[in-house]
């Protein structure tokens, strides 16, 4: 038993230090910034729109100064199809407070006796030790009590901007946008992901949507490099945490 536990141990101590050693291939370099070849916005920008059969082509006459299309100057820039590019704004400046506060309390008490029944009770009272008696033959009491408080303060702000690419067109006319934005600054590289499925008539004017209007918004913001390495916990307290019961 004894020489099964040293080797799983032994087996545990192999995997943390593989692990490790992963890890040991990035030192004295920056973040490598993922490519943007191959892909979902990659291979919706090289796909070709189907022409729009339902629509009448529009002919513009040729004295006048104003062009018909999506590109003339009056025309409809807002994303509409595969390979599009729409702004995503994100602004959160949420701030949620909750307090709750309960109590509850409950006492009761129970006695029962004899002190006559044919004189039975003062009979046996005469045989049983001092200080008993069947005067009082049952008693009983009880009391419980609970309270608890809780509360709960969160505070967000954000404020980020971030291109998009339609990367598909659904049934119903409804986009789905996928936008991805890297920023490396000295040894730490900041990452931004944002998805989505967005109805063209909430774009507006500018070809911007907001967050709040992207059904099933997925919204990460992070990073990697040498800042966020020092504040993530080490591998070894990272498994202790998971293993140790207290």
């Amino acid at each position: 038993m004894i020489r099964l536990i040293e080797n799983k141990f032994r087996w545990a101590l192999i995997l943390l230090a593989l692990a490790a050693c992963g890890r040991l291939e990035d030192v004295g370099k920056a973040p490598e910034i993922s490519p943007i070849a191959n892909t979902n916005e990659h291979y919706a920008m090289m796909r070709i729109p189907l022409p729009k059969s339902s629509e009448p082509a529009l002919v513009s006459d040729s004295a006048s100064l104003w062009e018909s299309g999506r590109h003339s100057l009056l025309g409809n820039q807002r994303a509409e199809q595969i390979g599009d590019i729409v702004t995503v704004v994100v602004e959160i400046d949420e701030r949620a407070e909750i307090s709750n506060s309960t109590s509850r309390a409950r006492a009761g008490s129970e006695s029962m006796g004899i002190p006559s029944l044919f004189g039975i009770p003062q009979r046996i009272n005469e045989a049983l030790p001092e200080g008993a008696s069947l005067d009082t033959a049952v008693a009983t009491n009880s009391s419980s009590s609970s309270s608890g408080d809780g509360s709960v303060r969160r505070k967000e702000k954000f404020s980020i901007r971030v291109a998009a690419t339609v990367v598909d067109v659904l049934q119903n006319g409804v986009l789905s946008i996928q936008g991805t934005q890297e920023v490396r600054v000295n040894f730490e590289l900041r990452e931004l992901l944002v998805s989505g499925y967005v109805r063209p008539a909430d774009i507006n004017r500018k070809n911007e949507v907001s967050y709040d209007r992207i059904a099933a918004a997925r919204i990460s913001y992070g990073g990697r490099g040498q800042i966020t390495d020092v504040q993530q916990p080490r591998y070894g307290q990272q498994v202790a945490d998971i293993l140790l019961p207290f």
